[in-house]
């Protein structure tokens, strides 16, 4: 495999602080941290989140469609969910620390610590993930398309979302 970094360049790094590299934070107890190129230039084809809950809180649904997902459980416990397109089944694993879950590319899944001080890490076969959220395919679907798909009343599907 050939590179495409130049390791002899002046601003190649080996090291990072995943501590500070913040993705997203609720509050002090949930939280997720990043590492990928933008924080590492000499990351190539990996990518990982760091990530921290408290009993109950999730990682909202989603997928990627340009990467495969290993969760690794480090501290706590969680309920992590895969929904099997093939077979439509979804898919329930309970993880303690050591164990892990892997989640295939486009596949739909989440995340839900079921103790305090859950401490997860998500690693990705390539160096930046494209995640797509449940909440924005919801969002960003006119609301007439969805109350007409689904028969559902379009102005409670708007109240719907608005919470």
């Amino acid at each position: 495999m050939t590179s495409n970094i130049d390791y002899t360049a002046s601003n190649v790094q080996f090291a990072a602080d995943v501590n500070k590299s913040p993705f997203f934070q609720k509050d002090s107890r949930n939280f997720i941290n990043i590492m990928g190129a933008d924080q590492l230039n000499t990351l190539e084809g990996t990518s990982l989140l760091d990530i921290f809950l408290g009993n109950g809180n999730i990682v909202e649904p989603h997928y990627h469609q340009n990467a495969s997902e290993l969760v690794y459980c480090i501290a706590g416990t969680a309920a992590i969910s895969i929904l099997n397109p093939y077979t439509k089944r979804l898919l329930n694993y309970a993880v303690v620390p050591g164990q892990v879950v892997n989640i295939p590319r486009g596949w739909w899944h989440y995340e839900i610590a079921t103790t305090n001080n859950t401490h997860l890490l998500a690693i990705f076969n390539s160096p930046k993930p494209d995640v797509i959220l449940g909440s924005d395919i919801l969002k960003f679907t006119p609301a007439n398309v969805m109350a007409y798909t689904y028969g559902a009343n379009e102005t409670e599907w708007k109240q719907a979302l608005q919470m």
